[in-house]
């Protein structure tokens, strides 16, 4: 399994791991918000400030987002591409998006798959307070209470990124069914992370609730490989169940675009798809 060097000094904690309670959710966004507001307000409503989501379904007009790209700089592994524009507008497919706090603001990490005028299919990462819904779009998944999905600075990668820390005051002892708010950090595999997280946890198995990252390029089950490194990855479907030995085994369906802009889909093959930079879901007992 690769493994890549970060200019930074590595956590010995390989997995940030937090209790929490988990309330479904499934509702629809109108039109005429951006992304960012119109899922602040609705988890305002339910008196959430953080969870791990699913959008489907709807449009976006105007829209933008960015890719991955080559570091400029030796203080990173990866960087952002330049900013791209579609202002007549996308027909949006499906997304995984985590949402969490930045600053103290409402903020959000998303992964997305969309189709541009033409009929391009394209995969990324959108600027959540920057485009806007013209059609209405789906959302599932589930906000979370004992934690929240905060953006704090990562001393290994040189990134803010999203990690779940304990809400102060509020009881984090997990409600049935049990849920984990989890943030992976580089170079571990994804699949065998979360089999090891359920299976410590006494997680009989587990249902991944929204799933947003990187991993250094990609394997597939079915023996397709993505070479270059970077890549922004969302999961589109995961569950972790036993197998007939009765060890917990992941099936992790992911979407991913790499700094070609290249657009691959499938099941991530178990153990050879280590962490880039990070990876944030809730797992929920099943």
């Amino acid at each position: 399994m690769l493994q890549i060097l970060h200019p930074g000094t590595p956590e010995p904690e390989r997995a940030k791991i937090v209790s929490v309670q988990a309330e479904s959710i499934d509702a629809m966004l109108a039109p005429g918000n951006s992304l960012l507001e119109s899922l602040a307000c609705l988890l305002a409503d339910r008196g959430a400030t953080s969870g791990a989501l699913r959008l489907s379904g709807g449009a976006f007009r105007p829209f933008s987002y960015v890719m991955p790209a080559a570091s400029p700089d030796d203080e990173h592994v990866a960087w952002f591409s330049d900013r791209f524009e579609v202002p007549e507008g996308v027909r949006f497919v499906e997304g995984s998006v985590t949402f969490g706090l930045r600053n103290g603001d409402p903020w959000l990490h998303c992964h997305a798959i969309w189709i541009e005028p033409g009929g391009v299919r394209r995969c990324g990462h959108l600027l959540p307070d920057q485009i806007v819904i013209s059609e209405p779009i789906r959302v599932c998944g589930c906000t979370i209470r004992g934690a929240d999905f905060m953006v704090v600075a990562d001393p290994e990668s040189n990134f803010s990124l999203f990690e779940p820390r304990p809400q102060p005051g509020v009881d984090a002892t997990p409600a049935h069914p049990k849920a984990l708010a989890v943030r992976l950090r580089p170079n571990v595999d994804v699949c065998t992370a979360l089999e090891t997280i359920c299976t410590d946890h006494g997680f009989k198995a587990a249902v991944v609730q929204g799933g947003v990252g990187s991993v250094v390029g990609t394997v597939f089950k079915d023996g397709r490989r993505v070479l270059p490194i970077a890549t922004e990855m969302m999961i589109r479907s995961g569950r972790i169940e036993p197998e007939t030995s009765g060890k917990l085994q992941a099936t992790l369906d992911v979407a991913l675009v790499d700094d070609t802009e290249a657009v691959s889909e499938g099941h991530l093959k178990r153990g050879d798809n280590p962490v880039l930079i990070t990876f944030e879901l809730v797992l929920l007992a099943a």
